[in-house]
């Protein structure tokens, strides 16, 4: 495999793994919490676009970044204690419901709101460009820092391929708000506090916490997190009404890939999901290639010869839910699942 091919399908792969997880996250912490598997998820991810687009048309791109996830996590806080907290006790089929309703009534609001065509979000100018380029010459294998040198231009057989650097910004982003909940959750009282309401309830609400008001504040900081989520995917992606639909079914395999309510779990689904996507879709291999790679020979008529001339870039968008498949019949409760519901 070309060391360049291979370096940058790396890093693209880790970058959409670090976004898929930055909207799992949210997802997998309010079911973790709540036991509320919210289908209007994705649709908080496209307010979050939506809404920083429209701040940063006013007052630029930093006060979206800043501004934007909060306000998502406002609206998804008022919806559960004026909207969830009253189907809650009715158990899951009506939660579902309902959030499954909101996600269609936001698609029709944002479309009325802001169109229905995709909108130019671009990054701030501090991070439009590569961050680097990986330069390959017939000899020889470097990185540039910024544009592509003048060696890209001049020596025959030369090879450049340009990494973003808001592609990077956003890596980061994921890295400092995967770090930022490790945190919370685990060395703070109010991590202790939301833990404790999980799995004790009763003695929290007997030591004077509102446990309903923790749980309003977890599903907002969910949502929160699409929020954030939602920001740099609709720089990185297309910011339309379609964006929403784009990513929830992917955003689901997620997180029953790595296990309901689990952390952890999300974070390496995430990366794997991202890797396999990044790889099948840059690789013009077919599957009598793979297969020939892995020392197996086919028959000439086995299954019709078409079949094995599928490219894996043709193929790709199914392979997350081929491995959610997989995974459902070999280890129901996920990778690091362990509860059911």
């Amino acid at each position: 495999m070309d060391t360049a091919f291979f370096l940058i399908s790396l890093l693209n792969g880790l970058s959409v793994g670090l976004l898929l997880f930055m909207l799992a996250s949210g997802l997998t912490l309010i079911f973790s919490m709540m036991g509320v598997l919210n289908f209007a998820h994705a649709s908080f991810y496209m307010l979050g676009a939506y809404i920083a687009y429209t701040i940063t048309q006013i007052l630029g791109f930093w006060w979206g970044l800043v501004l934007a996830p909060p306000l998502v996590g406002l609206l998804g806080a008022g919806f559960e204690r004026y909207a969830l907290r009253r189907v809650h006790k009715f158990g899951h089929v009506p939660e579902l419901l309902i959030t499954f309703g909101l996600s269609y009534i936001v698609l029709e609001l944002v479309a009325l709101v802001w169109g229905r065509q995709s909108l130019n979000f671009a990054p701030p100018a501090s991070l439009q460009g590569p961050l680097f380029t990986v330069v390959d010459l017939p000899s020889s294998l470097s990185l540039a820092w910024g544009a592509p040198p003048a060696a890209c231009q001049s020596v025959a057989g030369a090879s450049c391929t340009q990494f973003p650097a808001f592609r990077a910004f956003g890596m980061g982003v994921a890295l400092l708000m995967l770090a930022s909940v490790w945190l919370l959750l685990t060395r703070t009282r109010i991590g202790l506090v939301i833990q404790a309401s999980l799995t004790h309830p009763d003695a929290v609400q007997s030591l004077g916490h509102n446990v309903p008001r923790v749980f309003m504040l977890v599903f907002g900081g969910g949502t929160a997190l699409a929020g954030l989520a939602g920001v740099i995917g609709g720089v990185l992606r297309v910011t339309e009404p379609s964006m929403a639909q784009a990513v929830g079914a992917v955003v689901f395999a997620v997180i029953v890939i790595g296990g309901m309510g689990s952390l952890a779990g999300a974070f390496v689904a995430s990366i794997a999901l991202g890797l396999i996507d990044s790889f099948a879709v840059s690789s013009d291999r077919s599957l009598a290639d793979l297969f020939a790679w892995a020392g197996l020979k086919l028959a000439p008529d086995s299954f019709g010869m078409a079949v094995w001339t599928v490219k894996t870039s043709q193929i790709a968008a199914i392979l997350p839910y081929l491995l959610l498949v997989l995974v459902l019949v070999f280890r129901p409760k996920g990778l690091f699942g362990t509860r059911e519901g």
